[in-house]
């Protein structure tokens, strides 16, 4: 690709914009220039990008005509204001936070599963990145449900505190150390303690009992496999691991497959690593496959003894890569490559 893209990343301070800055040089992505923007608290900062260094600026003096494309992650209070501004400027905007997830005219895009859908960035300027426990489980998903479609879905998160910000990784690490020696420790960012513990809510409580998390992935399933028919249902749990969604997958298909098909086809699939061996360690967990890798991990692959046309998945992936990150560079990059 000879053409190259001024970018802009906002929320360049947090995790996951210091990431998109991290793939953004490691996949080579056609830079011109990088622009480093964050809050006026942040501006002045230095972050990396590659062997160079980039000064932050303040987020609310950019010009963003000077930008082709803005990669967002601040919260969605800053990209509802930001985000507008920005595609109004001709900047096309990949946002991850949850802002513009639901809006018929958004596209919400993961690139291994619907990249058609890009196309519609047109109509606002704007693309939105799923819920990170969205995309590792469809990128797991989707050869599946080409093959023989997919009636329902139950699902158990297994969610790292990285999803909730570096607050809460430090809450995990010094609660962690203070419950080890003995001392006494108070929960500051979740409502109990997360050291050696797993809390079932993440996000907030909606009316029908389920959080807005679970609910999360009942809307973003039905948008981007575009199909409002499959059943979803999920249980979503904050676990004391620091980087890395698990996800045990229980799906009922439309027709019948086996493990073994279902094997073939995910080890061929883009974006997936299958490690499904039926032996000790034959299996991916959070902690040793995916921090900080790009795959989305598959093992467990099995038929499900209780129902006829059942099967059983485990699927890790790194919530800040493959989850946020990565997945808002690879959609710059169909971007880049196809429609700019």
């Amino acid at each position: 690709m000879s053409k190259r893209f001024d970018v802009a990343v906002v929320g360049a301070t947090g995790a996951v914009g210091n990431e998109m800055l991290k793939v953004l040089h490691q996949r080579r992505f056609p830079v011109g220039k990088v622009y480093a923007l964050a809050s006026s608290r942040s501006a002045g900062e230095v972050v990396d990008f590659g062997d160079d260094e980039l000064i932050v600026g303040d987020l609310a003096e950019f010009d963003f005509s000077q930008v082709q494309i803005g990669l967002f992650s601040p919260g969605a209070s800053v990209s509802a204001e930001y985000a507008p501004k920005a595609a109004a400027a001709g900047c096309v905007v990949v946002d991850n936070t949850s802002q513009f997830r639901y809006d018929d005219d958004v596209p919400l895009i993961i690139p291994e599963v619907n990249p058609h859908a890009v196309a519609g960035y047109t109509r606002r300027n704007i693309v939105a990145n799923p819920n990170c426990s969205t995309i590792q489980m469809l990128v797991a998903l989707k050869p599946i449900y080409d093959a023989v479609g997919i009636e329902r879905m139950n699902i158990a998160t297994y969610q790292s505190v990285s999803g909730t910000g570096k607050d809460a990784i430090e809450e995990l690490a010094s609660t962690s150390a203070r419950a080890l020696s003995g001392q006494p420790f108070e929960s500051k960012v979740y409502p109990k303690q997360i050291a050696f513990n797993c809390l079932p809510h993440i996000d907030a409580f909606q009316a029908n009992g389920y959080t807005k998390e679970e609910m999360k992935m009942v809307w973003e399933t039905h948008k981007i496999f575009e199909d409002d028919a499959i059943l979803v249902n999920p249980t979503a749990v904050r676990v004391p691991v620091f980087y890395g969604h698990s996800e045990a997958l229980h799906i009922e298909t439309r027709d019948k497959i086996t493990a073994e098909r279902a094997r073939e086809l995910l080890a061929t699939a883009p974006g997936i690593t299958v490690m499904d061996e039926r032996t000790d360690g034959g299996y991916p967990t959070a902690a040793t496959e995916g921090a900080h890798h790009d795959a989305v991990f598959v093992g467990r692959i099995r038929e499900d003894i209780s129902h006829p046309r059942g099967l059983d998945l485990w699927v890790v992936s790194d919530n800040i890569r493959k989850g946020a990150a990565l997945n808002s560079v690879q959609i710059a990059e169909l971007l880049a490559e196809h429609h700019l």
